[in-house]
């Protein structure tokens, strides 16, 4: 057991790749880590897809699960979004599975780097800006001015409105990143800390009862905490979707 709780997130390289320009190829534990995650999904979509006219139990969890983000799409954006649902489904069920994989023992959790998941968040956002501009030209400006206010207003509002989007991604990454790495930290040092009382002795390894059933909480509310992330940062994805839409209502 490693006694630097952050030694779980050291990105190591498992083969040199070539390096191109600013960019190395370098395949690491990350990238096999986010490769198993990417199958995991594809299998569980594999499996949840039979079409069976009698759902087994994963075809219901899949059927669930479809009609939970199309309504999430519809409720924060309107029905026309539901285009992004292939978007929106694949992102939530990447962060899921990414989150649940990495609470395995020796797996790699990947929403835990800061460069994974600011890169979700940039995509995403790009996604957005892309999209309202495609769909309403140079008035999907707008939502940076809100209608309706004094003209006085505007010089204020308008760079609030700026700071306030450019803000998305940020907070996007960082509230992922952050819960996934806390959580981890604490579990390992909460191993540590009952290796530690456990070598100690007998007298010490009966106090070690106190951090062990602490570490079963943190575990289960790890899990909990997984979930509502992926869910998180794609209800927010649906609602930062909703400035394609709804320009005229900023």
């Amino acid at each position: 057991m490693a006694s630097n709780p952050m030694d779980q997130f050291k990105v190591e390289p498992i083969f040199q790749g070539p390096k191109i320009g600013p960019f190395d190829l370098t395949f690491t534990n990350a990238s096999l880590w986010m490769v198993i995650t990417a199958a995991a999904v594809i299998l569980f979509m594999g499996m949840t897809m039979r079409g069976k006219l009698i759902p087994g139990r994963l075809q219901s969890m899949g059927e669930l699960s479809y009609e939970f983000i199309a309504d999430m799409l519809k409720e924060t954006t309107g029905p026309e979004a539901v285009k992004w649902f292939p978007y929106v489904f694949t992102i939530f069920f990447f962060i899921l599975f990414a989150n649940l994989i990495g609470m395995n023992p020796y797996a790699f959790t990947t929403t835990s780097h800061i460069a994974v998941t600011a890169a979700l968040a940039v995509f995403t956002i790009l996604a957005v800006i892309v999209a309202g501009i495609w769909k309403n030209g140079l008035k999907w400006f707008k939502i940076f001015a809100p209608a309706g206010l004094p003209i006085i207003m505007y010089p204020i509002i308008i760079p609030i409105e700026i700071i306030s989007f450019l803000s998305r991604p940020v907070t996007l990454a960082v509230r992922l990143f952050a819960n996934m790495t806390a959580g981890h930290v604490m579990l390992k040092l909460f191993a540590i800390f009952i290796a530690y009382l456990v070598g100690k002795g007998a007298v010490t390894g009966v106090a070690a009862i106190v951090p062990i059933l602490g570490t079963v909480g943190i575990v289960a509310l790890e899990f909990l905490v997984a979930a509502l992330q992926a869910f998180v940062f794609a209800i927010l994805t649906c609602v930062y979707l909703n400035d394609v839409y709804h320009v005229d209502h900023h």
